[in-house]
């Protein structure tokens, strides 16, 4: 009886929150509407021009054009039409769907807002948006292979420098691919000093991750002003230029956005695709998330918490690493102090917004990346809103996720906990 009236609370609880969560998503899709319409369509008039093809793009497809006015009231129509349905048919498993689809179609609204009576090239934003996304991509995923065996990684922007530091000084000595394998190896040398400092020694974790921080940006900010002003050769690294996969490269709008691209993007792809599959379709990613969990019980039945840990932290050091490289090799080619520019820290935001999961990290680095290429053609388009303003948004989406406002974003139950084997 007992049982059956805990059971019977529990589910009451999951009611609940879901009817909160559809009250919240309601309202604020209905203040959505409310805020295209009187900030987007008034006195809006002309058309967005949205280019899909470039010149040089073998096949051709027309420009997009879209009738700003009529555009901002259908967009307010639906955001109001959702956001009635999330308050009338409260609690259904369609709430995240309908955020998703609402926020969706806010961003369209504010790009033919902002591009009306003017066009900007589309295809190219959306190259830009994958370009910019995947070092915080990596450095998501690199969080996500941390924290799903319970290791708080804040040293990612420490590891992502002296990924960028590497192959600039190395890649100009030995070429691009020395360069990068070293970057991976040291990403990979200081995700191990972490595992020892956390693991074997049980430090905390928050303070051995800035530790590495303030070690790698104190190290290689000494190195930029003081070697490489006199030594120039050491920090004129080769760039991977972008390699187009033939036939899926000549795809209109796809192609110039995902075959492409250089080998740093192939590369996140690639290994998002590795580790969804590793931690939720193999034996030793059930067990490593088992030690994320319920490390006592792992141990309990076999798996090694200590060297599982080592493992999987020291890889995610290799992914933040190569995604470090991207900065010097993928990019510019050479070092400049402090060039990450927090991208560790936004990856951590995209790890807790992809509810550290391979491909919500990958989505949200997305978001982030969307937001960073937006800018620059807001700059273009002379659009009255500063851009720095449009860089708060997923910051402020993030928040909300960590709130709990649509869904609460679990961590692991053993996440940051240090763990004694009796």
């Amino acid at each position: 009886m007992t049982d059956v009236t805990e059971t019977s609370i529990a589910t009451q609880k999951i009611e609940t929150s879901r009817q909160r969560q559809s009250r919240v998503v309601g309202i604020l899709l209905i203040a959505l509407a409310l805020f295209v319409v009187f900030v987007f369509g008034m006195g809006l008039s002309g058309d967005a021009t949205f280019r899909l093809s470039r010149p040089t793009d073998p096949y051709a497809l027309p420009n997009l054009v879209v009738p700003a006015g009529p555009f901002t009231y259908v967009a307010a129509a639906l955001l109001g039409f959702l956001g009635a349905r999330e308050l009338i048919r409260g609690g259904t498993r369609w709430t995240s769907l309908s955020l998703g689809f609402g926020l969706a179609i806010l961003v369209f609204a504010f790009l033919v807002w902002a591009t009306a009576g003017k066009s900007f090239s589309l295809t190219g934003m959306l190259q830009a948006t994958v370009v910019r996304a995947m070092p915080i991509a990596l450095g998501g995923l690199a969080g996500v292979l941390c924290e799903r065996v319970a290791v708080v990684n804040i040293a990612i922007e420490g590891m992502l420098l002296a990924g960028a530091f590497t192959g600039a000084l190395i890649g100009s000595l030995l070429g691009g691919w020395g360069g990068l394998v070293a970057a991976v190896l040291v990403g990979g040398a200081f995700g191990f000093m972490l595992a020892a400092l956390v693991v074997t020694y049980r430090m905390d974790q928050i303070v051995a991750g800035v530790v590495i921080n303030l070690f790698v940006l104190g190290l290689t900010s000494y190195v930029s002003s003081q070697v490489f002003s006199e030594f120039r050769h050491l920090n004129n690294a080769p760039v991977f230029r972008a390699v187009k996969i033939p036939l899926l490269g000549d795809i209109p709008v796809i192609g110039p956005m995902l075959f492409n691209q250089n080998i740093f993007v192939y590369g996140a792809l690639i290994l998002v695709a590795l580790a969804t599959y590793y931690l939720f379709h193999t034996r030793s990613g059930l067990r490593a998330r088992a030690v994320g969990e319920h490390p006592r019980a792992a141990d309990t039945l076999g798996v090694d918490v200590y060297r599982t840990r080592y493992i999987h932290v020291t890889l995610g050091g290799m992914v933040a690493g190569f995604g470090g490289a991207w900065f010097t090799l993928g990019s510019v080619g050479r070092f400049d102090e402090n060039m990450t520019g927090g991208r560790g820290f936004i990856g951590l935001a995209a790890m807790i917004f992809g509810r550290w999961h391979p491909v919500g990290a990958l989505m949200a680095a997305l978001v982030f990346g969307f937001a960073d290429s937006l800018q620059q053609k807001l700059a273009l388009l002379n659009t009255p809103i500063p851009s720095e303003f449009l860089s708060m948004a997923p910051y402020i989406a993030t928040m909300i996720v960590v709130a709990g406002l649509i869904g609460r974003a679990r961590a692991p139950a053993a996440d940051g906990k240090p763990y004694v084997k009796e």
